[in-house]
């Protein structure tokens, strides 16, 4: 598979509207060269360079896509869920919310990665899957272990 977006270049800084204290919207996402047998899409957004003691901060982590679904919209992470499709699930971020939260690492930090993946999974996950208030590092699991192909896009992000 192959993830791009028509706003922002990887390996590059990550514009001022994908900010938390900012636009704080999420980035349109596009892909392509989807293998055969596609039952679903996850798409999450993490940031490994976070100062957590190893786990990262989850920024995004949505499931249940459609399997004819080859892009989201910029905002597709408002926390209203209206602009994704209907069944999509938003898992809680690392803030507690259940929608795209912002890049906003501490100021002084050298730039971190902010990396968006994209999931193509062999089944549409259900609740024997992932249970209610699922933490995303388990939904992570799951999503790793039905994934029949992934791709991801990296950008960086400061705070000066």
């Amino acid at each position: 598979m192959k993830l791009t977006s028509p706003e922002f270049t990887a390996g590059q800084m990550l514009p001022l509207s994908f900010q938390a204290d900012q636009e704080n919207a999420s980035p349109e996402l596009r892909w392509d060269e989807v293998p055969q047998g596609v039952k679903s899409f996850a798409v999450a957004m993490h940031d490994p360079d976070a100062p957590t003691g190893g786990a990262g901060w989850w920024h995004w982590f949505v499931y249940n896509l459609p399997a004819d679904l080859r892009s989201l919209p910029h905002n597709a992470g408002d926390i209203s869920g209206k602009n994704l499709p209907q069944g999509a699930v938003t898992l809680a971020n690392t803030n507690n919310d259940k929608a795209y939260g912002g890049c906003m690492p501490p100021v002084g930090d050298a730039a971190h990665r902010y990396i968006f993946t994209v999931y193509a999974l062999d089944k549409v996950l259900d609740d024997t899957d992932i249970p209610p208030n699922a933490q995303t590092s388990f939904v992570g699991f799951v999503v790793n272990a039905h994934s029949i192909d992934k791709a991801s896009l990296m950008a960086f992000y400061e705070r000066k």
